[in-house]
């Protein structure tokens, strides 16, 4: 089955809620379950590492869909997806997937195969689910975009985060107007498990990745621009290898995944770890500055040794500010818009987070049910392959700022027929 491409846009904007509540009414839809039939799709996952699970939540979910091939050059990893996806048939070469009359494809693979994975499945007409981020250029995404163009077919790319209900609570609170028209985004991230999740495999290599600012970063770059209803047209970024550089035990973990040799218990203080990739040359210190489009300045700073591991987002306008404290079940969002005053925790405004079932607070079992109805039938979608792209583009400028001791760098624009094809918003947000 051969799907035409079709509009991605944002869906109508949320219902007002008043006081401290908890937030359930714009929380994204629950994917409606429904019995098998001969009407579903058949789908792929390729890439069998940790995100190589999303493809789990067709079944539990109850989708109209169904797995029907996994692939990874990887024995071991295609073996131990006999669990997952019991009725899937097992490739070590995507290009055996090509023409097997699939509707569409999931894309978990390591950052540097995004581009080529994608435009293959695209060509081939194959729906495709690209796991962020979308490339490790903005080239890269320039030539993803322009072979979804070009084919007609369907692309999605994976920003979980829009999905997150700590994120969506923010953007709603946003969108009400609650603190006035937006002029500043902050955020920070304290990746706590850093030198475990980043600093043992391919991601320390920036060659696979460009460097951690785009490849980490890419999640809270498309939230500050989701935040701010902008785009980053300039930035300005420092940073360095500071401490997992003089870390002398390397050798890698081989083909192993995360789950297989992280020890939250043991590996503190972040100097003590050991099994580092042979190769570490991104950075785990950094810091950007940006200006958007529409006037809004924003900054990120992201630091991989911190002994908590979460996202602090502030979001200031003209009529006060709004702060997330927590991103995951329990997370609450303070508003302070009724006075000034000195310090004080009793803000405003509180609104609890809702909690959700499934990876990143019910994130990732939203995105997929979501890309298997936009495969279907097209239309609306929280995600955006234009809001994707610019976000690397972002990283990708700010790492090469870092990498000239600061020097301001400009954002290369994205074609206007490439962002009239996406959205019929001509932001693409």
């Amino acid at each position: 089955m051969r799907l035409s491409s079709s509009t991605q846009q944002e869906p109508n904007g949320p219902q007002k809620h008043d006081g401290r509540q908890e937030l359930t009414e714009f929380q994204a839809p629950e994917a409606q379950e429904t019995s098998r039939t001969a009407e579903e799709l058949r789908l792929a996952v390729v890439g069998l590492g940790m995100r190589g699970t999303l493809g789990r939540h067709v079944a539990d979910r109850r989708l109209r869909a169904r797995v029907v091939a996994v692939c990874d050059p990887v024995a071991a990893r295609r073996e131990g997806s006999r669990e997952p996806y019991p009725e899937a048939e097992r490739h070590a070469d995507h290009r055996r997937l090509l023409d097997a009359g699939l509707d569409g494809v999931i894309l978990t693979t390591p950052d540097d195969t995004h581009e080529q994975l994608a435009v293959d499945f695209l060509t081939a007409g194959v729906a495709v689910f690209v796991d962020k981020p979308l490339a490790i250029t903005t080239a890269g995404c320039d030539r993803v975009l322009e072979t979804a163009r070009r084919t007609g077919t369907r692309l999605y790319v994976g920003h979980n985060m829009r999905h997150m209900p700590v994120v969506r609570t923010m953007r709603e609170l946003v969108r009400k107007g609650v603190i006035g028209e937006v002029k500043a985004v902050w955020c920070r991230h304290f990746v706590g498990h850093g030198g475990d999740f980043y600093f043992k495999d391919w991601h320390a290599d920036r060659r696979r990745t460009t460097g951690l600012l785009l490849q980490k970063g890419a999640h809270d770059l498309d939230v500050i621009h989701w935040l701010a209803d902008g785009y980053t047209v300039r930035t300005q970024a420092m940073g360095g290898l500071t401490v997992y550089g003089d870390i002398t035990a390397r050798g890698g973990q081989g083909e192993r995944t995360l789950t297989e040799w992280f020890d939250p218990e043991n590996n503190w203080p972040p100097t003590s770890l050991t099994g580092l990739n042979d190769v570490v040359d991104v950075e785990d210190l950094s810091m950007m500055t940006m200006r958007l489009d529409n006037g809004v300045f924003a900054t990120y700073e992201q630091c991989h040794y911190t002994p908590d591991y979460w996202r602090n987002y502030t979001v200031i306008g003209t009529h006060g500010r709004l702060e997330n404290f927590g991103d995951t079940d329990g997370a609450v969002v303070k508003v302070w818009n009724g006075r000034r005053s000195g310090y004080r925790a009793n803000a405003d405004l509180v609104v609890e987070v809702p909690p959700g079932e499934g990876g990143h607070g019910g994130a990732d079992p939203r995105l997929v049910a979501e890309f298997v109805d936009f495969v279907r039938e097209g239309g609306q979608t929280l995600t955006s392959p234009v809001a994707a792209r610019q976000a690397v583009a972002a990283g990708c400028a700010a790492t090469a700022s870092l990498r000239a001791n600061g020097v301001p760098v400009n954002v290369p624009a994205l074609s206007q027929e490439l962002v009239d094809h996406f959205s019929t918003n001509s932001r693409g947000m």
